[in-house]
């Protein structure tokens, strides 16, 4: 499916680019003007000595998932189709987002090409601004270089950005570009001072943030405390308009250190990386970590099996202190709570589909492939997070009755708790009664049909948890919840919610034990 999305106020600046293709594409393709503003359409010209009633035109991010090499990578954010031998075809531009773009015209509701691509450089209208005006960097320690940037953070009209120090601690530099650098010294962790920075564009609007910088004394943890986030961001959050500036915003403001990212449409992780200045691992075009600190090791990604589902990283934390991130976004269909509460199936039948679901050996090679690293957690933390898509055993009991079931030993978690791991949120939250911890679905109220299920179409939505941080090691949870950005309105109505999700998200945070 192509899936098409608005995302902001925009200008876009158009050229031609040429990309090697395994031949030689015998159409053209070109656009009617080098510029247009945000809800003018980009007029293109194209020929093609091959029409077809489903050769089309696609608009991708650049680099990003277009198909530069003649295959699918992942979804366009705009698309028409282009029928004939020669003519002109529009794309609409309302609401992208500042970026790098490029538009393929392609053939056969397929992805060969018709002609060379024409790239597309979006330059907002809207005013210079931080993506919120408060937040914290990573952690400095007292004596050693410090490097971070606030140079991603700034949206609306960045022609001509420059950055500088308004206020704040002595050893704190800010360069024109944003770097934040400097060396701290010890009595800088005993006097914490928030930094001030303007960002200035050439128009000379400002905007200006306030930012927090922890420093550590020498021997202290660098990280004392550890938020841990599991994020499905629903195409990329290519589903709500504005949407990869709200969830920089929310990352921002939920001050998370790690994250474990599903349906990343293949560049979200590298965006959001770059724009938070953070580290991170792509692993093929659906899961993605990423880090305020250092990764040390990344796992390269399985196409095809039950390891497709999974990857992993290892962040350095501390200078003697690393922690293991694994990641999994675990098959869909059939789905368990449908399949009770619609099919009013058996246990048996229940367990029979979670194996036919993929999920059941999904969970088993993951668990085995983590084996060493759950043997050396003593030293090291391990953590598991990611959408499940399957719903946990401690939430299905006696005392919840969840649609009318007393106990349901849901593989994908009674594997991982007999693996040595343990469900956060459940450590935090013991009572499934009391806190259900639901993360799916914020914007699903009412069942929407599939999944062999289409007579319930319009029942209520079977609210379940299914996206998780499991941890095992010297780690102590302080807290976890699942968490979303203001009050998301329900699938059709959702394109202006601030929460950019179809799930909640899960934070965890945990201190040394």
């Amino acid at each position: 499916m192509r899936w098409l999305t608005s995302l902001g106020s925009a200008m876009l600046v158009l050229f031609t680019y040429v990309v090697p293709a395994s031949a030689s594409p015998d159409g053209t393709l070109t656009v009617a003007s080098p510029a247009v503003r945000s809800g003018e359409p980009i007029t293109a010209t194209y020929t093609t000595p091959a029409p077809d009633p489903t050769n089309w035109l696609g608009l991708y991010t650049d680099p990003g998932n277009g198909p530069v090499d003649e295959k699918f990578v992942g979804p366009s954010l705009r698309w028409t189709y282009i029928t004939g031998g020669s003519g002109t075809a529009t794309l609409p531009t309302d609401g992208l987002e500042p970026g790098n773009y490029i538009v393929f015209a392609l053939a056969k509701d397929g992805y060969q090409w018709l002609a060379t691509p024409v790239k597309v450089r979006i330059m907002s209208n809207a005013p210079l601004h931080f993506i919120t005006d408060s937040f914290d960097l990573r952690n400095a320690r007292a004596l050693e270089p410090y490097e971070a940037t606030v140079g991603g953070l700034v949206r609306g009209d960045t022609d001509g950005l420059t950055f500088r120090k308004v206020a704040g601690p002595q050893w704190v530099t800010v360069s024109a570009d944003g770097k934040v650098t400097g060396t701290p010294r010890v009595r800088d962790s005993l006097r914490p001072a928030p930094l001030r920075v303007e960002a200035r564009n050439a128009r000379a609007e400002t905007s200006t943030a306030t930012i927090g910088i922890d420093v550590r004394r020498p021997g202290e943890d660098l990280v004392p405390e550890l938020r841990a986030m599991s994020f499905n961001l629903w195409h990329g959050g290519s589903q709500v308009d504005g949407g990869r500036e709200k969830e920089l915003r929310f990352l921002l403001r939920s001050d998370v250190d790690v994250v474990g990212l599903q349906e990343t449409s293949a560049t979200s992780t590298r965006e959001l990386a770059e724009a938070l200045g953070w580290d991170y691992h792509q692993a093929g075009t659906d899961l993605g970590v990423i880090s305020r600190y250092p990764i040390t090791e990344r796992k390269a990604p399985v196409d095809g099996g039950p390891l497709s589902a999974a990857t992993k990283v290892r962040v350095r934390i501390g200078e003697r202190q690393d922690v293991v991130v694994w990641n999994v976004h675990l098959g869909y269909t059939p789905y368990g709570p449908y399949d009770a509460c619609f099919g009013k199936m058996t246990q048996e039948e229940l367990l029979a589909n979670e194996e036919r679901s993929g999920r059941t050996p999904q969970i088993e090679a993951v668990l085995q492939e983590m084996r060493p690293d759950l043997a050396a957690a003593g030293r090291t933390p391990v953590l598991l997070t990611g959408d499940f898509n399957a719903p946990s055993h401690l939430d299905w009991t006696a005392a919840t009755r969840r649609c009318g079931y007393t106990t349901v030993p849901w593989p994908t978690s009674v594997l991982p708790a007999q693996a040595g791991l343990r469900d956060s949120y459940r450590v935090a939250n013991p009572d499934p009664v009391t806190a259900p911890g639901i993360t799916w679905s914020p914007v699903y109220p009412v069942f929407t049909g599939g999944y062999g299920h289409d007579p319930h179409k319009g029942e209520p939505e079977p609210q379940d948890r299914i996206d998780f941080v499991y941890y095992t090691g010297p780690l102590r949870v302080t807290g976890s919840e699942a968490v979303v950005e203001g009050t998301p309105t329900a699938v059709p109505d959702h394109r202006g919610n601030d929460w950019t999700s179809d799930h909640a998200a899960v934070l965890t945070t945990f201190r040394p034990s």
